[in-house]
């Protein structure tokens, strides 16, 4: 997904290590997607198709 973001967002990327299953992304400090908050992991094209648009 990191490489994704980069090529189609332009965005850098760094993964941060967490526990307990937390998978979230962030741009700018912003929430963008929380796994903990779905229960589930976020479609990669939807949400940098989401991104793109903002």
């Amino acid at each position: 997904m990191a490489a994704k973001f980069e090529s189609e967002l332009g965005a850098t990327t760094e993964l941060l290590e967490g526990s307990g299953g937390i998978f979230d992304v962030r741009m700018d400090e912003r929430l963008i997607f929380s796994k903990h908050e779905t229960g589930d992991f976020p479609n990669e094209d939807a949400l940098i198709g989401e991104l793109a648009t903002q």
